[in-house]
């Protein structure tokens, strides 16, 4: 996928700051998982689903790995760096594998954003309409280039804090603490296995390593990072502590579990149905995300092809984006079970597995390297 810091400039000019870097994964990491990640987490770990977010094992390892591999191979991307530890043949296989990969693992995110538009408001709208109007706005973003990106992050994240906050608070006094108890009373083990899941959606800051060489200030990319890391955890504990208090036992019975949060808001028979704002955050929110992987995947196939410009593949995988949000599942029941079970082991081998294997080829071939060389 390319030979280096030089073809990925030309492959893509643009440049996004280190903070810009971090919004832009709080973004394309936050709304799916405070979509379907409560109900999930609330079957394996019941009243213990506040704490599974802090379980972030997948997080820690993931931004370690990216940013020392970054730190040996500057200006290159995690396939990139593939080829030159295991050669260009092997490094074109794992390739090619990662950008099929990022084709489906995107096309079950546009498929998420399609079925919880349909299923909880646009209900007589035709699911193919919806997804390819967003795949239509979605390829002019990806289009414009990181830099584009960078400044839809700039510009939505003031709006999900506004828009989550205008949720949370008019219902704080509804919340019931006696909820939460006991805590931890069958120990660790359940809010462990509510944490497995959610490590699907931590393992996703791999794909910092395929932005992180148009970083212009990249001596503050590890800081916004771990920043970013801190800021998913605490959204994920508040959103799940939150759904808890006020829902209960009740919690696993709903797809959407913070829907409701936003649909129980009633201010003196005034400030009602506030489902709208959700509504607003999660598209906002999945716009972003749904042009972070839309780009990747991209930029990927571009590399491995030896294009010079992704530009003139952006409508075709635009479409094939969209075939695949299809064939992820035959409906939704399929498709949640699908994230919380095979889809989870996957993405742990491609996000997590992976990069760990290649530091540590990395790392024994720099050392054989430096053991030979005195001889």
């Amino acid at each position: 996928m390319g030979y280096g810091k030089e073809h990925a400039t030309m492959i893509e000019r643009g440049k996004i700051s280190a903070f810009q870097l971090g919004k832009i994964m709080y973004l394309a990491i936050i709304p799916t998982a405070i979509l379907t990640s409560p109900a999930i987490t609330f079957k394996y770990a019941r009243q213990d689903l506040w704490i599974s977010p802090l379980w972030a094992f997948t997080g820690v390892v993931v931004v370690l790995v990216v940013l020392r591999l970054h730190h040996l191979y500057p200006g290159q991307n995690f396939v990139q760096i593939w080829e030159r530890a295991v050669g260009k043949i092997a490094g074109k296989v794992i390739g090619a594998i990662y950008w099929i990969f990022y084709l489906y693992v995107t096309g079950i995110i546009v498929r998420e954003y399609g079925e919880f538009v349909v299923g909880s408001f646009l209900l007589k709208t035709p699911l193919i309409v919806l997804l390819g109007s967003m795949m239509l706005v979605c390829a002019l973003s990806v289009r414009g280039g990181v830099e584009i990106v960078g400044r839809f992050a700039d510009l939505f994240l003031p709006a999900f804090i506004i828009l989550f906050l205008l949720i949370i608070v008019p219902i704080t006094p509804d919340l019931n603490i006696a909820r939460i108890l006991p805590v931890m009373g069958e120990g660790v083990k359940p809010s462990l296995t509510g944490a497995f899941v959610l490590q699907l959606w931590f393992s996703e800051l791999t794909t910092v390593s395929f932005l992180l060489p148009y970083v212009n200030d990249r001596q503050r990319a590890g800081l916004s990072i771990w920043l970013t890391l801190v800021a998913i955890i605490l959204t994920l504990l508040i959103s799940n502590l939150i759904t808890l208090l006020l829902l209960g036992n009740l919690t696993g019975s709903y797809t959407f579990p913070f829907l409701i949060l936003a649909r129980y808001i009633n201010l003196q028979d005034f400030f009602t149905h506030l489902e709208s704002l959700f509504m607003a955050i999660w598209v906002l929110c999945a716009f972003v995300k749904i042009c972070v992987f839309y780009y990747v995947t991209v930029l990927g196939a571009a590399q491995w092809m030896g294009l010079s410009n992704y530009r003139p593949i952006v409508w075709p995988f635009g479409f094939l984006l969209t075939v695949f949000s299809f064939w992820a599942a035959p409906n939704y029941q399929e498709l949640t079970h699908a994230i919380s079970t095979s889809v989870v082991f996957a993405m742990l081998m491609m996000f997590l597995v992976l990069p760990v294997l290649l530091l540590c080829i990395v790392w024994l071939r720099k050392k054989t390297t430096a053991t030979e060389r005195p001889l």
